[in-house]
């Protein structure tokens, strides 16, 4: 079977990394099937909506090549694809649910529902609407009096329905409260809108996460009232910070956006996030989007909650860094060096010393800081048992190498440690004591990204021999 999977985020801000799994996960079912995958803006909570919030989403999923076959930019065969669109649909339908016995006209004060209801001692609101004569209800519609649309929840037992990550589910239909479908202002709740337009979209497959599998029976009774067939359900985890606090951006956790403006690389973060939570069956770690959408099995989806680990992002960060094209690296490194370097140097070089050594793009600033002003040491710092060095053997080496580099024409990495190293066996010391006290005296820095060398060539000739001098 052909899926056809919807993200559908609300326009609320930046987009938090479970809402980019989900999409993730919605767009993997579909293309590993062959099938479509469709864009969905869900705007009826009007309260919560952040202007610019709806460009976020479009620029995310192209940014990290998840393209929509369908959706309110592109358009399709079933739009209009944002709910705000769609009001005259969700109020035809939500009238139709009451004549068909599944939902009534409720004129109650909202404070009525709030005062009468206890989540904490599970209580339900018991909507005395709910006994009123259909009929009546609706001269009292016609009439013009103040009303929302409640569901109605008649059954007794348990309700039945299979999900693919947590198979067969039962929930007590006690458990269940009559919820607001349609709204006074004529917008629809979220359980509502999402029923009606999954169905009429033609969704095969709704991805969502686990909080939303005790509602599911509510949304299933609205397909039965109407005789619909509901869709397959794949309730995914939770992505959490640690075993007890879920990832959160209210909690100050990073979004998409701010993994990107900490350095990370956007096809890394998706390959991160989508073995959060799943597991590929094998050792492989590094996938394409182009091969998660050949291998992903929605079957081979966890129960358990996935800890969002950093250091695992950071290291498959640098797995990335490392394998982009030198000129792609260059060109992201460059912009990073426009910000703190204001020195001509050698930028080609520079760029080769890092992209082995980095994890994160924001590591250069800290890794290269000396390249713009060498921080202050002490004569300690030449001092190394490994290198056999000391101050002195370090003064001795700098006065030496001074002249020879003074000299040197070939100012590339291979020149100049051709050039160091011949000082060293010209006067019976080893290499680490010359090529040691150099890079020291370059950098200001026990470890460097690069040896004495490199960092000679990314300096250039005039400021390497000025450093050594002072």
């Amino acid at each position: 079977m052909k899926a056809r999977t919807r993200f559908a985020p609300s326009p609320t801000g930046y987009m938090h990394i479970g809402n980019l799994r989900t999409a993730l996960y919605e767009y993997l079912i579909a293309k590993s099937s062959g099938g479509s995958f469709i864009l969905r803006i869900e705007d009826t909570d009007q309260k919560r909506y952040v202007e610019g919030a709806t460009e976020i989403i479009y620029n995310t999923l192209k940014t990290v090549g998840m393209n929509w076959d369908e959706g309110p930019d592109v358009g399709g065969a079933y739009g209009p694809y944002i709910q705000s669109e769609r009001l005259p649909l969700y109020q035809e339908y939500a009238h139709k649910l009451v004549e068909l016995g599944g939902a009534h006209y409720c004129f109650c004060a909202k404070t009525e529902a709030d005062e009468q209801k206890s989540e904490e001692l599970n209580i339900k609101f018991k909507d005395p609407c709910k006994r009123l004569p259909l009929e009546e209800a609706k001269k009292r519609v016609a009439a013009g009096e103040p009303y929302v649309i409640r569901q109605n929840i008649n059954r007794k037992g348990k309700s039945l329905f299979h999900d693919v990550v947590y198979g067969d589910i039962e929930i007590d239909y006690d458990e269940l409260d009559e919820g607001v479908l349609l709204k006074s202002d004529g917008f629809p709740t979220y359980n509502f809108a999402n029923v009606i337009d999954d169905h009429l979209m033609a969704i095969t497959h709704v991805v969502r996460g686990n909080e939303y599998i005790s509602s599911t029976p509510k949304y299933n009774l609205i397909y039965e009232a109407f005789g619909w067939t509901p869709p397959i359900y794949v309730h995914v985890a939770q992505v959490m910070k640690d075993a007890q606090h879920k990832l959160s951006k209210r909690n100050g956790d990073a979004s998409f956006q701010d993994l990107v403006a900490k350095g990370y690389l956007p096809a890394a973060i998706l390959n991160y996030i989508a073995l959060l939570g799943w597991n590929p069956g094998t050792e492989q770690e590094i996938f394409s989007l182009a091969e998660l959408e050949q291998v992903f099995d929605a079957e081979r989806l966890n129960k358990s909650p996935a800890i969002f680990d950093i250091n695992k992002l950071r290291w498959m960060n640098g797995c990335y860094i490392r394998a982009l094209p030198f000129a792609e690296f260059h060109k992201l490194a460059c912009r990073e060096y426009d910000k703190f370097i204001t020195r001509d140097i050698n930028r080609e070089a520079l760029s080769k010393v890092l992209q082995p050594r980095i994890e994160t793009l924001n590591d250069i600033a800290e890794t290269a800081a000396f390249i713009e002003q060498r921080p202050d040491f002490s004569p300690e710092l030449f001092n190394n048992k490994k290198m056999k060095t000391d101050p002195e053997i370090a003064a001795k080496a700098l006065a030496l190498a001074y002249p020879a580099l003074e000299k040197l024409d070939d100012w590339t990495n291979e020149g100049l440690f051709e050039c160091l190293k011949q000082v060293a066996a010209e006067n019976g010391m080893k290499n680490g004591q010359v090529l040691y006290p150099v890079r020291v005296a370059l950098t200001g820095l026990e470890t460097t990204p690069g040896g004495a060398s490199e960092v000679a060539e990314v300096l250039g000739k005039e400021e390497t021999l000025h450093r050594l001098k002072s």
